[in-house]
């Protein structure tokens, strides 16, 4: 190997531990949302719908925020971009030190927006990384590792937030009804500020991470070289002409809905079916082990066994059949986990299973829908990203239904949002005209 080999090597992979470094940080804060809607729902007494607007505030960020973050990044760079992301990330967790002093919800969701906002900056640098650090045929690959550096992450990070906010959920909830109002106000302001410590911490993670990719050799981008690289001629002046990225961008929206009610909803629906706090808290973990296990599979399979849109229709079909498991088995059935000796409800153990039907979909979607866009490849892959609003939009209906019926039956809602996925695995990447002149 000669020296030009192995310092392209070595910038590779520090390249991708760069960018996983990044993406074990977006599933450390976005996951903490299974833990907060709980948290929340005790310390500022709110309803199932109020609770769910945590996943909704932070969501709804990548809606507003895509185009905007991909005009920051021309004036900015990539890399440099990466750094504002962290730094206005940093921002939002700061806000919950007020949020928390004050045990005020609308300032949660303030800092919660501001988090989604440097998210959808750093989502939108992020990502062409992933796809131009290699062939476009293994970036499923390279996007299921960066899946398990992010549920990873989402694996460990509601354990170290529960440990420090809901240690002792069972008992102060307990505690609450024998307390008079004076006495309840004065103890939910106490739980409110256990957050505090956290998120400190947090911040001054972000803000040192900011720092280090400053001054990392991480490259930029050569965006037209990109653009050019996937052009295919053809007439068409709008990025609404390309049926298969449309109908790309619709599928993912409702991907992300099921993978945010999965995650982000365990927890309290384990909570409904009367599982003590100290059990239901590691609910969210377990979606995020089902997910890593699905993107071990993904990068032994794809794409050298299965293509990408079989993936896809194989993990559309899994969570049809899962939803549809944990809506039809009794409520009262339950197994014993082996090693830790938790009773669990087998209903939950099927919303758990959700987290392997959805770990593939992201990373199959995204090369299918913006294949062959050409010189419309940003804007494209901005309106991906503004897909991610999905959740913000699905869980609050989820939030609606739970609160109008159960939380057991507002799971009904996934089976059409799998059929909509199915869809587009079977038909609707293959439409490259909205009249089917041509394939």
């Amino acid at each position: 190997m000669n020296s030009s080999t192995a310092s392209n090597k070595n910038g590779y992979v520090l390249s991708i531990s760069i960018i996983g470094a990044l993406f074990f940080i977006f599933g450390f804060v976005t996951w903490l949302n299974g833990i907060l809607i709980p948290y929340l729902q005790i310390s500022c007494e709110l309803t199932n719908f109020q609770a769910v607007f945590v996943a909704f505030a932070f969501y709804i960020s990548y809606a507003l925020m895509a185009l905007p973050s991909a005009w920051i990044l021309a004036k900015t760079g990539f890399k440099s971009g990466i750094m504002l992301g962290l730094i206005i990330m940093a921002v939002g967790t700061l806000l919950f030190v007020p949020a928390a002093l004050l045990r005020t919800f609308p300032i949660f969701l303030i800092g919660l927006f501001v988090m989604g906002t440097g998210l959808a900056i750093l989502q939108t640098a992020v990502n062409p990384y992933i796809t131009i650090l290699g062939r476009r045929e293994t970036a499923a690959v390279r996007f299921s590792i960066m899946g398990i550096c992010n549920n990873l992450a989402g694996a460990i990070g509601p354990l170290i937030l529960a440990y420090y906010i809901l240690n002792d959920g069972d008992a102060f909830v307990a505690s609450l009804k024998s307390m008079d109002a004076a006495a309840q106000a004065l103890a939910l302001n106490g739980l409110a500020r256990r957050v505090i410590g956290p998120y400190i911490v947090m911040t001054l993670v972000l803000l040192g991470l900011g720092l280090l990719v400053k001054f990392s050799p991480l490259p930029e981008i050569d965006e037209e070289k990109e653009e050019s690289a996937d052009h295919v001629p053809d007439t068409r002046t709008s990025i609404f002409q390309y049926p298969h990225l449309i109908l790309g961008v619709i599928a993912l929206f409702f991907y992300v809905g099921a993978e945010v009610i999965a995650g982000n909803t365990i927890m309290g629906y384990g909570i409904s079916l009367g599982v003590p706090i100290e059990s239901a808290k590691a609910y969210t973990t377990m979606v995020m082990i089902t997910m890593l296990i699905g993107y071990v599979f993904g990068i032994m399979l794809i794409p050298k066994v299965v293509s990408y849109h079989t993936v896809l229709t194989l993990s559309a079909i899994l969570g049809t059949v899962f939803t549809f498991s944990a809506m039809l088995v009794p409520v009262t059935l339950t197994i014993t986990l082996p090693l830790v000796n938790i009773q669990l409800p087998v209903t939950v153990l099927f919303v758990a299973l959700l987290g392997l039907a959805n770990s593939l979909i992201w990373p199959a979607i995204w090369p299918l829908a913006i294949h062959n866009l050409g010189k419309f490849l940003k804007l494209g892959s901005a309106l991906m990203i503004m897909a991610i609003a999905g959740g913000a939009v699905l869980p609050l209906l989820w939030g609606y239904f739970s609160d109008i019926s159960s939380a057991h039956n507002a799971y009904w809602m996934l089976i059409p949002t799998y059929l909509i996925i199915l869809y587009y695995s079977l038909y609707g990447f293959k439409v490259r005209y909205w009249k089917m002149t041509r394939s």
